[in-house]
């Protein structure tokens, strides 16, 4: 039967004193506005504590302490994050001791060769597409392929040939490679390759053998990179699908060999939140154990340096 209009009695509403509430935010937590002259930690400190403020503190932390207490800080890197100028901050860090080891893509390690030898990257696909040219850069194709080649002969993987290649022939703008400061620190870099993805592999240079052998090589230096992660961290950088897979399996093979990988931090940065990050990265690594994974969202460019900035003063 339908129902009548009948007005709600609210005559016998039970309330509280508002003081007497939990709240989760308060005005000692708020944020506060920072002079014209305010250094960079003035700003820092005046941030809220709270949620992704919080968050990139909490993140900050984990990886000074973890680098202090020699547990492990390993950097996963996309391809966007080296094309927004970033790998001189990165630079910084490994300078400072706060990253352990590497992990990136194929198409990160295309834009950190062409900065190295040519100070730019990143072409207008929209303008050489319909041309036939796009990818079709003579150097990155032949050099790039053959440091990868002679590299996997030499029974290396693709990031430390190609790092070792860098560093070796020191090139005119090798100060702002990621990879060519890899090779001079000695910090281990993995690439993580889908073949037919990047533009290096439509040259004839290319050899599937290579870029397998050394794509599987450095995979098995990674799951050995993570398993060393105890009480450490791991940051994933605006890698949305690439990084987090093969993240999700060196976990997995860690803990088939008996390494809990107890109090790891998980911390995916990127300018959306992906299903790929945020499951295999954020929440299934730490699901069950004393770890917390971490998901900071915001440009590259901006975060990047901001969260440096907050692991220096850590």
């Amino acid at each position: 039967m339908p129902f009548d209009y009948e007005s709600f009695d609210l005559s016998g509403v039970r309330t509280y004193p508002l003081k007497s509430r939990p709240s989760k935010a308060r005005a000692e937590d708020f944020g506060r506005p920072v002079p014209p002259d305010a250094t960079l930690g003035t700003f820092l400190d005046s941030l809220p504590n709270m949620l992704g403020a919080a968050d990139l503190r909490s993140v900050a932390r984990a990886v000074a302490e973890a680098t202090r207490g020699e547990a492990g800080v390993v950097w996963g890197i996309g391809a966007h994050v080296i094309k927004t100028g970033l790998a001189p901050v990165l630079i910084d860090l490994m300078e400072r001791g706060f990253v352990s080891a590497i992990a990136t893509n194929g198409a990160a390690v295309i834009h950190d060769f062409e900065v190295a030898l040519a100070g730019a990257t990143s072409e207008d696909v929209d303008q050489t597409l319909g041309s036939g040219t796009f990818g079709m850069a003579e150097e990155t194709g032949r050099l790039l392929n053959g440091a990868i080649n002679d590299g996997v002969a030499r029974g290396l993987g693709i990031g430390q040939a190609v790092s070792a290649y860098l560093h070796g022939r020191n090139p005119q703008h090798a100060r702002s490679s990621l990879l060519a400061a890899a090779g001079r620190l000695g910090i281990p870099v993995t690439v993580h390759v889908a073949i037919g993805t990047d533009i290096i592999h439509m040259h004839p240079a290319a050899s599937g053998a290579a870029l397998g052998e050394g794509s599987l090589r450095d995979f098995r230096y990674f799951v050995s990179n993570v398993a060393r992660l105890e009480h450490g961290v791991f940051l994933n950088c605006g890698s949305a699908v690439v990084l987090p897979e093969v993240f999700l399996k060196a976990v997995a093979l860690a803990r088939n060999r008996g390494i809990a990988l107890d109090g790891l931090t998980t911390v995916n940065l990127d300018f959306i939140r992906s299903y790929r990050p945020q499951t295999n990265v954020v929440t299934r690594p730490t699901a069950g154990t004393r770890g917390r994974g971490y998901s900071l969202v915001g440009h590259h460019e901006l975060m990047i340096p901001l969260l440096a900035a907050a692991i220096l003063r850590a």
